[in-house]
């Protein structure tokens, strides 16, 4: 089963969304995980991963199946150095046993050429990050995604449902 999360705040609050899916080419969701998280910590610069990981664990403690990989909105690995991002914090508090694919819109300072994928129609590139798998084949599972545009389907789905839970 595949896990794709997302999260958005508002005010002190986070809205954290988690849609299960069994396929990597399917528009077909399994399970959606909605979750409301009160007095989230304040954003520190530098350590996003102490606001944004517990989050996450909120959608994964309503998981009661087995996970062969975690996809999450942002970074695995930061820059060319591959400091830990926030997906290399979920890899670790899983105690290394899931591979997490990190899937960000946004060039982070002095990523790696290698990290970006082009999807369908667009010309503007994604940034993928891994831990658990390797690079170029959580490009390519990203790529296989349903969607002809830059964001697979899916992600752009669990990235409105946590709007929506924020709204």
């Amino acid at each position: 089963m595949i896990l794709a999360v997302d999260v958005q705040y508002v005010d002190d609050a986070a809205y954290a969304a988690g849609i299960l899916f069994s396929n990597w080419t399917s528009a077909s969701i399994q399970k959606i995980i909605r979750k409301r998280i009160e007095s989230v910590q304040a954003y520190e610069p530098g350590a996003f991963y102490k606001r944004e990981l517990p989050c996450l664990k909120a959608i994964l403690s309503d998981v009661d199946l087995e996970l062969d990989v975690i996809l999450i909105d942002g970074y695995v690995s930061l820059g060319f150095d591959a400091k830990p991002g926030l997906g290399r914090y979920l890899f670790e508090a899983l105690n290394s046993n899931v591979p997490v694919i990190g899937v960000a819109k946004t060039r982070y300072l002095n990523t790696p050429s290698e990290c970006e994928l082009i999807r369908g129609i667009s010309r503007k590139p994604l940034y993928i990050t891994a831990a658990g798998i390797p690079l170029d084949e959580a490009k390519s599972l990203v790529g296989s995604m349903s969607g002809e545009g830059r964001i697979p389907d899916l992600l752009a789905q669990v990235d409105r449902l946590a709007r929506e839970l924020g709204g």
